[in-house]
């Protein structure tokens, strides 16, 4: 077997150990590569991967960079290089590359990794807490959207678009993503409770009702539940 070779099968079995979130072989494995060659972007990135997963934010930083630097086209390393910039306070860094590599995934969103897109839609939904926090609703609602175009199966950041969505007076906007909610995942109680509260509040009290009793079948000690069906009775 060549050299060629031999290198080819080492990434390959990193690549299936990384695949199979078997990250100290596949770290192994990775090192192995780069100590021999130090051209192929992929390495430097799933290195990157495993070291912020394992929460080793400087190594990750540093692999993602000379990812990057190999290829200066690898969108899913920019992604994940911007996020790591917002956790080490780098966040002039951390806005200038997402920006520019936001400008690239929109045009391929469907090559962009889970594990980028799950931390780029949980920096947005943060964003959007803090707006929550000093009143700015609609730049908060805006926040939640960009989360769920990354990650549109988080039912907890849908629930809270549907929340603000609410609180600026947008009740059948936010009745609709309930009802997404509920319908991506039932076992996801909250969006249901609200599902009710914002069902009452436009005066479908029958359907509030309804759905704050389902919500008794499946947890009988809701306490909110309990509250907001004593308010109908009465």
């Amino acid at each position: 077997m060549g050299f060629d070779d031999r290198l080819l099968q080492s990434l390959q079995q990193a690549q299936d150990a990384y695949e199979q979130r078997d990250f100290e072989r596949a770290e192994t494995l990775l090192r192995q590569v780069i100590r021999e060659h130090r051209g192929f972007a992929d390495t430097f990135n799933m290195l990157g991967v495993i070291c912020h997963t394992q929460g080793r934010l400087p190594q990750a930083q540093e692999a993602f960079e000379e990812a990057l630097r190999i290829n200066p086209q690898y969108t899913e390393a920019a992604l994940s290089l911007a996020v790591t910039y917002n956790e080490l306070g780098q966040y002039d860094k951390a806005r200038e590359i997402y920006s520019r590599a936001m400008e690239k995934s929109r045009a391929e969103p469907q090559r962009l990794d889970p594990f980028a897109r799950g931390k780029l839609a949980n920096m947005h939904a943060r964003t959007a807490d803090a707006y929550v926090g000093v009143g700015l609703n609609e730049e908060a609602a805006r926040e939640y959207r960009k989360a769920l175009e990354l990650c549109p199966t988080f039912v907890d950041i849908r629930a809270k678009l549907a929340s603000t969505l609410r609180d600026i007076g947008d009740k059948e906007g936010a009745i609709a993503e309930y009802r997404k909610a509920k319908l991506q995942q039932p076992q996801y109680l909250p969006a249901r409770v609200h599902l009710g509260v914002t069902l009452y509040s436009t005066g479908n009290k029958d359907e509030a009702r309804r759905e704050w009793e389902s919500v008794l079948l499946e947890d009988p000690n809701n306490a909110s539940c309990k509250m907001y069906l004593d308010i109908v009775k009465n």
